[in-house]
């Protein structure tokens, strides 16, 4: 009885420890994050799903600065200026404008992109992996919604800078999302007009305005 006891007691304790660990690694990139004025980042993104046999990659481009950021992905530019959402389409001559953003769904927008794990997760210590020279320590985080159509999410962290390096994102039917971090550069300097929609540069556009 006493070695089952002392099995218990140590097995908490460990698990114990691995989640103050976790807690204490995302709480230094949180703070990491909400240190700096606006953060740039180059990234590859992959979607698969082995049963469907689909694999999409490409890359993108993405400048944040609070809730604010500017997105290049699949020849589209999403910008959102903190009340609205402009999505332009350079080969479709399409505006689409919608200020009904849902922040309540599973998505991970570029504004929450390196702050979304700090509600609605539960999270644990996973694997660390030595990736080109760096220390890539991962945290699995599993929503606490049990409607959520995302199954767990990897987000592997960067153990010197305490920088995103990857997210791996598990959907319940399959559907794999990595999205890979190439350059991550902060306090850059910007234009006042970065996360501003010129509606002049567009008179030949169709403007789809979704409200």
């Amino acid at each position: 009885m006493k070695r089952i006891i002392t099995i218990l007691i140590l097995t908490f304790s460990i698990h114990t420890f691995a989640q103050i660990n976790a807690e204490t690694l995302l709480k230094e990139v949180s703070e990491k994050v909400k240190s700096y004025d606006n953060i740039s980042l180059d990234f590859k993104y992959v979607l698969e799903n082995t049963s469907e046999h689909i694999k999409q990659e490409t890359k993108g481009d993405v400048v944040m600065q609070g809730d604010k950021y500017r997105l290049n992905i699949l020849g589209v530019t999403r910008l959102f200026d903190g009340k609205a959402l402009y999505s332009i389409s350079a080969e479709d001559e399409e505006v689409s404008i919608t200020s009904n953003i849902d922040e309540d769904n599973n998505s991970i927008t570029p504004s929450k992109m390196l702050s979304f794990y700090e509600d609605g997760y539960t999270y644990k210590l996973d694997i660390e992996q030595n990736i080109k020279g760096r220390k890539i320590q991962y945290v699995k985080l599993i929503p606490i919604d049990s409607n959520s159509e995302i199954e767990n999410i990897l987000l592997g962290i960067d153990a010197q800078t305490k920088h995103i390096y990857n997210l791996i994102q598990t959907g319940k039917n399959g559907t794999k999302t990595t999205l890979t971090v190439s350059t991550f550069e902060t306090n850059q300097p910007l234009s006042k007009t970065l996360f501003v929609f010129d509606a002049n540069k567009y008179k030949d556009y169709y403007i789809n305005n979704l409200d």
